[in-house]
């Protein structure tokens, strides 16, 4: 796999953004179209058109909020897995002490300063942007959604 870098950081996926989001957009092309075209039914057009339009952004909203929904989850299992295996303690009471935000930031530090950073973090009530600049080690995250 070659480095992430900003010419190559855009991912795609192919019946999204190269077979649904066309015919959307054909399908509202052509109902604005008709809209104009056809003074007898302009107003089932318009509807139709909004319908089109309506179903193409909820879609991508939709797909966006499961792919973010999951990838929480699994940077909670993923925070489980480290502490437990780092510290021989289960994470979740610590979970309830933590903002997600905070979690979040956690896992970009290596784990020889995880352990410490947590208990850093829940002493000093560190913000996201303060965890990330404690960390001296960090563990990027090539894979995020």
């Amino acid at each position: 796999m070659s480095k992430q870098q900003f010419s190559n950081h855009v991912r795609y996926y192919t019946p999204h953004h190269f077979v649904f989001y066309p015919i959307i957009l054909i399908l509202e092309a052509g109902a604005v179209y008709q809209a104009f075209a056809d003074p007898a039914l302009r107003m089932v057009w318009i509807f139709i058109a909004l319908l089109i339009l309506l179903t193409g952004w909820l879609s991508f909203m939709l797909r966006q909020h499961y792919a973010l929904t999951l990838q929480n989850r699994i940077v909670i299992l993923e925070m489980r897995h480290r502490y437990l295996v780092l510290t021989g303690k289960t994470f979740e009471p610590l979970e309830q002490q933590l903002s997600f935000s905070q979690i979040a930031a956690l896992r970009f530090a290596a784990d020889e300063e995880l352990p410490a950073l947590i208990e850093k973090t829940l002493k000093e009530r560190l913000s996201p942007q303060a965890i990330k600049q404690q960390i001296r080690n960090w563990k990027a995250d090539n894979r995020r959604v």
